[in-house]
């Protein structure tokens, strides 16, 4: 964890010598949250200023991994920056530039090199392009793959994936 507020420091640092204007308000120490299994990074807004947080997924992970997640949360700091928008993403491109990193609105746990948890109940798969929507819980397109169409304009069918603590029911 010591390693993960040292890495926060260096990409402010870095951040403002590229102009980039992050708050002056954010804690120095990154929080790490041992329950959020779906989001890698958090960044909240305080009346003392931001804190950053992580999940515990990511402390076993790789330094780029850690490093790319910290610096889309600063980026969060800068005004008018909470969102992914075109400034946002701007600054973005500066950090990955400047650091050499991939950051990007989104990560995914193969992006960050970390163990996908996430538990797959369902998956939509198009009858004409063989894609694959992956949904951990029921929602319209399970109940109802006739109402939506896939970007090819195939339908879609609808796999349950076997749960191996119920045996496969």
């Amino acid at each position: 964890m010591n390693n993960l507020n040292e890495m926060l420091k260096k990409i402010i640092l870095t951040a403002k010598h590229c102009g980039i204007p992050v708050s002056d308000n954010i804690a120095e120490n990154v929080a790490v949250n041992y329950r959020a299994t779906n989001r890698f990074g958090l960044c909240r807004k305080t009346p003392r200023g931001f804190e950053i947080e992580v999940t515990y997924r990511l402390i076993d992970a790789d330094e780029k991994s850690c490093m790319t997640v910290l610096a889309h949360e600063v980026l969060h700091t800068c005004s008018g920056c909470m969102n992914h928008k075109k400034l946002w993403k701007s600054y973005a491109e500066i950090m990955n530039k400047a650091l050499g990193l991939n950051i990007t609105n989104t990560s995914s746990c193969v992006g960050l090199g970390v163990e996908d948890i996430s538990k797959v109940r369902y998956i939509a798969v198009c009858e004409k392009c063989s894609v694959q929507i992956k949904r951990q819980r029921m929602s319209l397109l399970i109940k109802h793959p006739e109402r939506y169409r896939c970007r090819c304009g195939g339908r879609f069918a609808i796999i349950p994936v076997e749960d191996e603590k119920q045996g496969g029911k």
